[in-house]
């Protein structure tokens, strides 16, 4: 059965694949150009809300982690080990293109919206390049986020930005063309062939997003 599952992830990956350039920056397409050269290329093509939320992950990791361990979620988040530890990253942060196995936890209450710890059941992933870049998309749901993994001058951090696919769109739109869509974050390496993606202040309810991604032991 789980052949059949992974088969039919693999599909469907290739069907979508060809919609992956409407996920290109849009400040990358438009003016890249005329951005300032000593710049890395994240923060040529990050909004500056999203710089600013970027730059203050580790207080994200903060409030979120104390909100959940105040409304008793303590023991969920020892369990989950590196996964949940802020100072967890490791060096070779850009994860092999391919099928993954990914989780989403959420951590941290935003005022009267939603609980200080929610785990939901894992979904299919995928890893793949477009030209030079690593891209990141999720499979299947009602909300597929998808986006490009940036180079950092920090060892052991990738910086990625997207967007969403809603309902029945087949690709997420441009990171920048829909700023309610935006998505912005951290990737590092956390242990071996285990990654996650660190979304600090979400658009909705949580305080910190943590996607966990897994490769699959059979790749397609």
């Amino acid at each position: 059965m789980q052949k059949l599952i992974t088969a039919k992830a693999w599909l469907l990956t290739l069907a979508l694949l060809g919609g992956c350039q409407t996920m290109q920056p849009a400040a990358r397409r438009a003016g890249a150009s005329a951005a300032i050269e000593d710049e890395p290329e994240w923060q040529q093509a990050a909004t500056p809300q999203d710089g600013e939320k970027i730059g203050r992950v580790a207080a994200a990791w903060s409030e979120a982690l104390a909100d959940a361990r105040k409304a008793g979620f303590a023991g969920a988040l020892k369990a989950e080990g590196p996964l949940l530890d802020p100072e967890a990253a490791l060096a070779r942060a850009a994860p092999p293109p391919g099928a993954y196995n990914c989780r989403l936890l959420k951590l941290g209450a935003q005022p009267n919206r939603g609980k200080a710890y929610v785990a939901y059941k894992p979904f299919f992933c995928f890893v793949g390049v477009s030209g030079d870049q690593l891209f990141i998309r999720k499979q299947g749901g009602s909300r597929r986020p998808g986006g490009y993994l940036f180079d950092t001058a920090e060892t052991g951090k990738l910086i990625f930005l997207g967007s969403e696919a809603l309902g029945t769109e087949e690709a997420p739109l441009a990171y920048g063309e829909n700023p309610a869509r935006n998505m912005a974050g951290v990737l590092e390496r956390v242990g071996d062939f285990r990654y996650r993606l660190v979304i600090p202040w979400p658009r909705e309810g949580s305080k910190l997003d943590i996607f966990e991604l897994i490769p699959l032991p059979q790749q397609p």
